[in-house]
């Protein structure tokens, strides 16, 4: 009897182990689950409600200031639109949250030992800020591609770029263009002159350290630049209906 209580007491041990091995298996199944499944149904909320970025959400975390008013974009001057486009993905309209011509580039420099720089569109850029990291990291730029081409799929051009200039960051605690426009101009967004929005435009790549209201020369010099670009948009906005006009 002793014998069989020591048998059936180790096959009671064996599968301890394996049932603790299936609870983790079925643990991380259902991470995975809402990590694949989490996206599209935020986007499916952001698609009507004001989003908010992981950035935002970490400085709420923290107890840090957020300076942020959610504005439609109708709202913002036609000025910012065409600026940001020519700044940050000129062909914003033509492709579907990724320019794979301007990626394709990219890695070919990378093969050549060359520094990558761009390629990021402002669908990769929403995707980033929505859901992911800040910093450069390979795996946060591989995660952004299947995010891009599902905001593409599930938004309309006109709502990822408002998503877009309202959760960018343009300085410390400071969200959006129309907490931008207010902090650094003082007015609201939708009365930016062609400069200001170049300078706020050619800000984002930097915004820590880049002055809008103060440019460095550097940063003056790629305002100009800008503004010279942004009144030659208007062909290539014709997703944006109302931004295309020369406003």
């Amino acid at each position: 009897m002793s014998g069989r209580g020591r048998a059936g007491g180790e096959a009671s041990g064996d599968t301890r182990p394996s049932r603790r091995r299936v609870s983790i298996r079925r643990i991380l199944l259902r991470v995975v689950l809402a990590l694949v499944l989490l996206p599209p149904l935020l986007t499916i909320v952001y698609a009507v409600a004001p989003p908010v970025s992981t950035l935002m959400l970490a400085r709420y975390a923290q107890g840090l200031w957020v300076d942020r008013t959610y504005v439609r974009l109708e709202d913002i001057a036609p000025a910012l639109v065409r600026s940001v486009v020519a700044s940050e993905d000129g062909r914003f309209c033509d492709h579907g949250g990724v320019d794979w011509q301007a990626l394709d580039k990219q890695i070919d420099a990378l093969g050549e030992g060359d520094d990558v720089r761009g390629a990021s569109t402002i669908t990769m850029q929403v995707a980033k800020n929505l859901f992911l990291w800040n910093g450069r990291s390979y795996v946060r730029k591989g995660m952004e591609l299947p995010l891009a081409l599902m905001l593409d799929a599930m938004l309309s051009k006109r709502r990822i770029l408002e998503i877009y200039l309202n959760v960018a960051e343009w300085g410390e605690g400071v969200f959006g263009a129309e907490a931008a426009s207010q902090a650094w101009f003082g007015k609201p967004a939708s009365e930016l002159s062609r400069s200001e929005a170049a300078r706020l435009a050619t800000a984002l790549p930097n915004p820590l350290a880049r002055n809008p209201a103060n440019p460095k020369p550097g940063h003056a010099r790629l305002a100009r630049i800008n503004r010279g670009r942004a009144l030659g948009m208007d062909p290539h906005l014709d997703c944006l209906p109302g931004f295309a006009s020369g406003q």
